[in-house]
């Protein structure tokens, strides 16, 4: 069995049986969206599985039977209703079943926030019978999943998605939140059994616990498949009979009309910004198009209505595809013949990219001019305002557009806002009109109008108490104050400065909140993993009524961006600068596209700004965070489009970590385009021909997943083939234990000068290089594994493995110790309650030797130790740990990472390979086991 092989979702969204979690996980790629309720619990959850191994869930939980804040006096709050929480979960496949290993899988609930449902779990699956209809799970649990649990699932085979579930339920009900007042402390471990019924995405379940019922109904949607809804009304290519008798080039030159033809059967085609010429013997054309999704079809689809209309004697043709004006990639076509053959089905792909060159464009590739001669010659299509129904994903929309990307369109809008204070859901429905006009070569005015029709908004009472500047908070003000508003109305000038480096120049009313002026440059290097950009914006706080009032706040934002692929289709991003509040920090993003086009991600901000508002307070502030959601409408549409919907959902709106809305960001604005051309040859689905469509660059397969423990293993074995011997082990320990001992000297004055300087902000500072060091040293190393050498990647594979294994005993070592914190005033050997938060040793001082030890010793580089030990011992400023507990961390964590460098420098039999190519990037493991 697989590890996909019966995962349904439980109450929770994890998959496993009622309450239980199993050891499987959904395909990759499936998302999956549903309500349950358990008494007292109802839940609006979502999970997807967002790597082939790894599925995360976001829940909504609501519990009925206390008021969320009924002791609280302010009368803002007294609309609230019931308590309401918001829950991550998470759980890792760590190897899939085989013929008599179970599937096995660690998991953990309530990752964040007040962490009511906190439990962490691991969970073995197996399945039986010949016709493998059977599955049992066993696991432990601890925290809420309190100790061993069971589950079991028998599907029918007679009647195909019936499956009958049962399990032990393990979870501790009688510590939930207000148990005695919801009933929930009246729930017992034991039994349950339930009947499922899937059907095709949509699926149920009915569950008859201890003493009660519960339900949960789903709908799972694979965005692993390229499409939904097959394209049935997509209209056909170009035919070829319709077009005029062709001329000779001398004639077509005389006569504008003849390249006013072909401009309108491109426009008919929704092409766009459509500018040609004969250049000599080569047709050229820049041109863009609003609908259709994958560049390499767009370009097909121009090829083929250009090599129609070419005059005879036309040698090559150039298609240079624009984005706003801005030239992206350029085709070039040197036999027309061989493409003539290609779109009629005499010559096959390869054959065919001999006479093609696929290459990013340059300012030269685009035509410059108006072009007045031969625009003047096209004839005038009627673009008056027309109804369209099921249109780019509207219900309804109004639309006037013409063959210059000039538009007015109206659609309806939907908003909603989740825990204020006076009321757990806030909505509002809108009409919102755009109207954007091309007022030069780059230039465009771009508005946006909303009426607001219904809303519940306006009711929300509860102030902002943010010590920061109300940079977001104030939202609700913004949202009442008028039905009526002009939220956007910029200037936007965009240029090619060179070969894949892009401006953009932006001045006016940004958004709802924020007008400015700003700018932004985007570098696209050759290697496509690659992408940077900074963007500079002076922003004014808007006023409330949303026209041309406006508030005292001013501020300067400026951000910088790196953003690379990595396997899967995932995109990392880190932006660092200076955000809306004048904090300064790093925005890191990671988001995962599927086949679909579908886009998960998460963002997590870490800045100065001290955000004490609740749930944050004074020692552990709030940073923002939050996971987003972009759908390309076309998966779901009969025909093509460019259209995507997309959402947000954050735990809180906070004003720390904020960023205005771009007016138009640069590498969005490219990323599709620059996928598409850098997908193997570039052609994308070119020719729509039947045999195109199992074609790598058409349908790219997904890149099987390979089990990473044969490598771990070997490791494993060469390092414990070379274990040190006794009279090793004995001389490191001496001299471990002495440097033990010379630090413990150090304890007290140390900590006497740390306690009496406490307040300085040099002692946060160093506090606070202290908590950063090992994430930034395990960072590296990441990034060594993933961008360095071969040297380099070994390197950082020892490093990784280093930190795993100093801070595993690191852990381990606490626990037995127990030792208390400076910060406890309990005496320099006294022990502590919480042994899991002991003080010896460090972790933050193992972790930052192990991961720096490896680089030191392969690179000859001892200063690197020193590095490590000032910021390990910055523990020591914050009165987190005493020197004795950073010098016996930093020894554990050497002598890890001494000994597996050690074992493994010469590591020539494995090792992970990243390989950009000009149009891929591959990602293997190579090794002899």
């Amino acid at each position: 069995m697989s590890a996909t092989a019966g995962a349904s979702p439980t109450l929770q969204g994890q998959s496993g049986y009622i309450n239980m979690p199993s050891a499987a996980v959904e395909a990759d790629g499936t998302f999956s969206m549903g309500y349950s309720y358990d008494r007292p619990y109802g839940s609006l959850w979502l999970t997807s599985t967002i790597l082939p191994m790894l599925q995360v869930t976001g829940r909504y939980v609501s519990i009925t039977g206390t008021r969320a804040f009924a002791d609280v006096k302010d009368p803002d709050w007294k609309g609230y209703g019931r308590y309401k929480d918001k829950v991550a979960d998470a759980k890792l496949n760590l190897w899939q079943e085989g013929t008599y290993l179970p599937a096995v899988s660690v998991g953990a609930t309530d990752l964040l926030g007040t962490e009511l449902f906190k439990s962490q779990y691991v969970v073995a699956t197996k399945t039986f019978g010949s016709a493998r209809n059977v599955e049992a799970s066993i696991g432990y649990g601890r925290q809420r999943l309190d100790g061993a649990f069971a589950g079991a699932r028998w599907y029918s085979l007679t009647v195909p998605g019936l499956a009958v579930a049962a399990e032990y339920d393990a979870n501790d009900y009688t510590h939930d939140y207000d148990a005695v007042a919801t009933g929930a402390a009246r729930r017992k471990k034991g039994p349950s059994v339930a009947l499922e019924y899937r059907w095709g995405w949509l699926g149920a379940q009915l569950a008859r616990q201890r003493d009660h019922f519960s339900a949960n109904a789903y709908i799972s949607i694979p965005l692993s498949e390229r499409e939904f809804v097959p394209k049935l009304y997509e209209p056909a290519p170009y035919d070829a009979s319709k077009a005029p008798t062709r001329v000779s080039a001398e004639q077509w030159r005389q006569s504008a009309s003849r390249g006013a033809e072909l401009v309108q059967a491109l426009a008919r085609q929704d092409f766009k910004n459509i500018r040609i010429e004969l250049d000599g013997d080569t047709l050229k054309l820049t041109l863009t198009n609003n609908r259709i999704a994958n560049l390499g079809r767009a370009v097909g689809r121009a090829a083929r209505t250009a090599l129609a209309f070419a005059p005879a004697g036309t040698y090559a043709i150039h298609i240079t595809y624009t984005q706003l004006e801005q030239p992206i990639a350029t085709y070039e076509f040197s036999d027309l013949q061989r493409l003539t053959d290609y779109f009629t089905g005499l010559a096959n792909r390869e054959s065919f990219l001999q006479t093609v060159r696929v290459r990013y464009a340059n300012p030269a590739d685009q035509l410059g001019g108006e072009q007045q001669g031969l625009l003047a010659a096209v004839r005038e299509e009627d673009n008056g305002l027309a109804v369209q129904v099921g249109e780019d994903g509207n219900i309804v929309q109004l639309v006037s557009e013409d063959r210059e990307a000039n538009r007015f369109k109206v659609v309806p809008k939907l908003g909603f806002y989740f825990n204020d204070p006076s009321g757990a859901l806030r909505y509002e429905v809108a009409a919102a009109a755009n109207y954007d006009r091309r007022l030069g070569q780059g230039t465009y005015l771009n508005s946006a109008f909303k009426l607001n029709l219904f809303e519940n908004i306006s009711g929300v009472t509860q102030p902002s108490n943010s010590l920061l500047p109300h940079v977001r908070t104030d939202i609700a003000e913004y949202k009442r104050s008028s039905r009526f508003k002009l939220n956007k109305l910029m200037l936007n000038q965009y240029l090619t400065l060179d070969e894949r480096l892009y401006a953009r120049a932006s001045a006016g009313f940004y958004e709802e909140m924020y007008r400015g002026v700003g700018g932004q440059v985007l570098y696209l290097p050759k290697a496509s993993q690659w992408a940077a950009d900074i963007s500079v914006d002076a922003l004014q706080q808007r006023g409330y009524r949303g026209w041309f009032d406006k508030r005292d706040y001013q501020t300067v934002t400026a951000l910088g961006a790196l953003h690379y692929k990595l396997p899967y289709d995932v995109t990392a991003t880190a932006r660092a600068g200076r955000f809306l509040a004048r904090d300064e920090g790093v925005r890191v993003e990671f988001k995962r596209r599927f086949a679909s086009g579908v886009e998960i991600g998460a963002w997590y901000t870490r800045t100065n700004g001290k955000d004490t508002t609740n749930p944050g307070t004074p020692s552990n502030p709030y940073h923002d965070k939050g996971i987003f959601l972009s759908v390309p409408l076309n998966i779901m549409l009969p025909v093509d489009s460019q259209a995507s919907a997309g959402a947000s959902i954050a735990p809180w709106t906070r004003d720390v970590g904020q960023m205005v809305a771009s007016p138009g960001d640069l590498y969005e604005l490219f990323e599709n385009q620059r996928r598409d051309l850098t997908t193997y040859d570039g052609l994308g689905n070119f020719g729509e021909r039947r045999d195109e469509q199992s074609l790598p660059a058409v349908n790219p397969a997904m890149r099987p997943v390979v089990s990473p423990w044969p490598a771990f293993r070997w490791c494993l074995e060469q390092s414990f083939s070379t274990t040190p011997t006794l009279p090793q082990w004995a001389k490191g320990t001496a001299a471990a234990g002495g440097a033990v001992l010379a630090g413990a000297l150090l304890d007290k004055p140390v900590d006497r000068f740390m306690k009496k300087h406490a307040g300085s902000s040099l002692a946060h500072k160093w506090d606070q290089v202290g908590k950063a060091t090992p994430v930034l040293f395990a960072g590296a190393a990441a990034g060594a594994l993933a961008f360095g050498d071969a040297r380099m990647q070994n390197t950082g594979y020892i490093a990784l493995e280093s930190i795993v294994g100093a801070g595993a005993l690191s852990v381990a070592a606490k626990r037995v110790i127990g030792r208390a914190r400076p910060g406890e005033e309990a005496g320099r050997w006294s022990r502590t309650a919480d042994r899991s938060n002991a003080s010896f040793p460090s972790n933050h001082g193992a972790i930052a030797f192990a991961a720096i030890t490896p680089f030191a010793q392969e690179y000859d580089a001892p200063w690197l130790y020193g590095v490590a030990a000032i910021g390990s011992l910055g523990r020591t400023a914050g009165r987190q740990h005493w020197v004795s507990d950073v010098v016996a961390g930093g020894v554990l964590g050497y002598a890890m990472g001494s000994w597996l460098w050690q074992t493994q420098r010469d590591n020539a039999r494995s090792g992970l390979a990243v390989s950009p190519g000009p149009k891929s990037l591959s990602v293997a493991w190579s090794g002899s086991y």
